[in-house]
């Protein structure tokens, strides 16, 4: 018995070594795909990434001077590379060594068409960077004046002053861009913003509607003209843009804030408080939430 058993061992492990020579003789297509797989990731591997991925991603890491010492070496071979050079630009303001992004910029510019408005505004972001913001400002002029055709130095000069607080230095700016693209729901956009912040609510109206005019889709515009009609006291005006912002978005919260607001103001208290409990379901912000229901009985007194 003890010698049957053995030879059935035997056997067995000679048909399993058999199947393994197989498999290393004609391995699965699985396994050939991997090693293709592997091959390639090897090949890219040797090539090595492409400069500016590669100064991209020392820049990610805080490796800002080895991305730029990258950058340099690259374009000391290829001078002409637009691409590295805007980066460059800007890599070298957020070192805070903006006398050479000055001249990376008049590089680039000689690289382009004269009427091309990239270098100074890649130069505008480096002084941005740099903290230097009345040069970014005045880098931004210079690109609107080279270009009088484009409204990219215009647009993004009068945002950027926007965004500073510097709204008597944004307005006139971002006139003169949707002057030059009065397409751009964007630009439109801003200039609400400004006029808003401005006090002026008749202008500021007429932009949120140029931008819808320029771009339905463009919600933010929606969403200005309700901040405006409820500025002006008119809850029904801004209910009808919340309606259609819900229609484009049902579970923008914000939106929904923005509706039961407007149906309080119109002390429609039920509706206001089916619409809090949608926002709730979906996660608004609480503290808003509680607010609007705290507002629910004080106006239902004879106030």
């Amino acid at each position: 018995m003890g010698r049957v058993r053995q030879l059935l061992l035997v056997r067995r492990l000679h048909l399993a070594r058999r199947r393994g020579r197989r498999k290393l003789c004609n391995p699965p297509r699985r396994a050939l795909a991997a090693a293709l797989l592997a091959a390639t990731l090897g090949l890219g591997a040797c090539l090595g990434p492409a400069p500016i991925d590669r100064a991209t991603l020392l820049a990610d890491r805080g490796r800002t001077d080895e991305a730029i010492q990258a950058l340099e070496q690259h374009l000391a071979q290829h001078p002409e590379a637009v691409a590295e050079r805007r980066l460059l630009i800007r890599l070298l303001g957020s070192a805070g060594r903006t006398d050479l992004a000055v001249a990376q910029a008049d590089q680039l510019a000689r690289l382009l068409a004269p009427d091309d408005p990239t270098p100074w505004v890649e130069l505008a972001a480096a002084f941005e960077l740099a903290h230097r913001y009345e040069e970014a400002l005045a880098a931004y002029d210079r690109a609107a004046s080279v270009a009088p055709a484009n409204a990219l130095g215009a647009k993004h000069g009068g945002i950027r002053a926007a965004r500073w607080g510097e709204l008597e230095l944004a307005e006139p700016r971002l006139r003169e861009a949707v002057r030059r693209d009065p397409r751009d729901a964007e630009t439109w956009h801003a200039l609400g913003l400004v006029l808003v912040g401005q006090g002026n609510l008749d202008a500021a109206r007429h932009a949120y509607g140029a931008g819808i005019a320029a771009n339905p889709g463009a919600l933010e515009n929606r969403l200005g003209l309700a901040t405006v009609a409820l500025r002006r006291n008119e809850p029904r005006a801004a209910l009808q843009q919340y309606e259609h912002l819900l229609a484009a978005r049902p579970s923008f919260t914000d939106a929904l804030l923005g509706k039961s607001w407007c149906l309080i103001l119109m002390q429609e208290y039920g509706a206001a408080e089916a619409v809090l409990r949608d926002a709730e379901e979906l996660g608004a912000d609480r503290q808003a939430i509680a607010r609007q229901r705290a507002a629910l009985p004080a106006r239902e007194g004879p106030h």
